[in-house]
């Protein structure tokens, strides 16, 4: 099969799609690679190690799509990229297609395009793809809050995140125990912070106390406990997730507005819409903005500040099934691996993810698959 990796241009994406190890693996598989020039480049891989793995280097975008059967992505498809696809072409990538415009939607049903998204794929309980990004951003907000809580920073509350004797520590709350949350709590628990964290979830908030500390306050989610949450945090970190579908505005403008001067709010679920009612996409070079008093921080690609990691974490994650299509073809891989099928949002012409069909108002047809051996 020929696969192409274009460089990322999209909310300043500084992630590969696939390290040189993957390329590696998909070249001694016997298939073909297109890479655009520098597109490995913002995470230290340079053009000369894709070669020598038995990648082809290209000079543009459009040669990767007119070459490719399969393009492997990160970042949610703009526009001029859905116009550069091909008809019938394979594209693998985050898509976040619930939160995207109807258009990008007719585009891909009317090439007859499959989409396959990584946010949706399964294995078992968990969702591999998405689950290690997930871990990169649940360690990196903490980071982010530490910044941003400091005076050199406008507005910044001057806090240490692990206080000292005598002195309290910063009070971080976590809306949402899922990966993110999960992987949050743990880094600010280390650091010494005040962690308390809310979910729905008994379960989720039980592995916490079982695999983490007693000592993290975990609280049952509802809109009174979140509003004294909100209120108490110095860092707020939202990280709300519903799968397929736009994340809702859980946090109100209301309950922002009660927040103490200088209060930091991370909202990761930004890439689905936001759980808080004042967000709004920020990026990498201007993440964050002042809302009463609040230094909000909404970038939509946290993991991308560690590029070469993420790299290496989304090849780990995505090459088995990368390498699933490529060896048995589409169909076949679709019916070999259910949890690979739930990532299938547009085939043939139809839309066949229920929920994304609902949102644009599309006919939703369900996966029907074939074997052609």
């Amino acid at each position: 099969m020929r696969i192409g990796i274009p460089k990322e241009t999209h909310r300043e994406e500084k992630r590969v799609a696939l390290a040189p190890a993957g390329v590696d693996a998909l070249v001694k598989s016997g298939h073909s690679v297109f890479i655009q020039t520098g597109a490995g480049y913002e995470s230290h891989f340079l053009d000369e190690e894709y070669a020598k793995c038995g990648a082809n280097i290209v000079y543009t975008a459009e040669e990767v799509y007119q070459r490719a059967e399969l393009i492997v992505k990160i970042a949610p498809l703009t526009d001029e990229e859905v116009d550069m696809m091909q008809d019938e072409q394979i594209i693998f990538s985050f898509l976040h297609l619930a939160v995207g415009k109807k258009n990008i939607i007719d585009k891909l049903l009317k090439k007859k395009i499959t989409a396959i998204a990584y946010e949706l794929i399964e294995k078992g309980e968990q969702i591999p793809i998405q689950q290690s990004m997930s871990e990169i951003a649940g360690q990196l907000v903490i980071q982010i809050g530490e910044k941003y809580l400091s005076s050199d920073i406008p507005n910044g509350r001057g806090i240490l995140m692990g206080g000292i004797t005598g002195v309290a520590p910063a009070a971080v709350v976590i809306l949402g125990a899922g990966i993110v949350g999960f992987n949050a709590a743990r880094s600010a628990y280390a650091r010494g912070a005040h962690v308390i964290v809310l979910d729905k979830d008994l379960r989720r908030l039980r592995r916490i106390e079982t695999n983490i500390s007693k000592n993290i306050t975990t609280v049952a989610a509802n809109p009174s406990t979140i509003a004294r949450g909100v209120k108490f945090a110095d860092v707020f970190i939202g990280a709300v997730q519903i799968k397929a579908e736009k994340a809702p505005n859980i946090v109100s403008e209301e309950m922002v507005k009660t927040m103490k001067k200088g209060a930091v709010l991370i909202d990761v679920s930004i890439d689905q819409g936001g759980c808080v009612e004042t967000s709004r996409p920020t990026t990498i070079s201007e993440p964050v903005f002042v809302l009463h008093d609040v230094i909000h921080y909404c970038v939509p690609n946290i993991p991308a500040l560690v590029s070469r990691t993420a790299s290496f974490g989304l090849t780990n994650a995505s090459l088995e099934y990368i390498l699933e299509i490529a060896d048995n073809g589409l169909t076949n891989a679709l019916l070999n691996d259910s949890g690979l099928a739930k990532g299938v949002c547009t085939y043939n012409g139809f839309c066949s993810n229920e929920t994304i069909a609902e949102t644009f108002n599309v006919e939703y047809r369900r996966l029907h698959l074939f074997s052609t051996n």
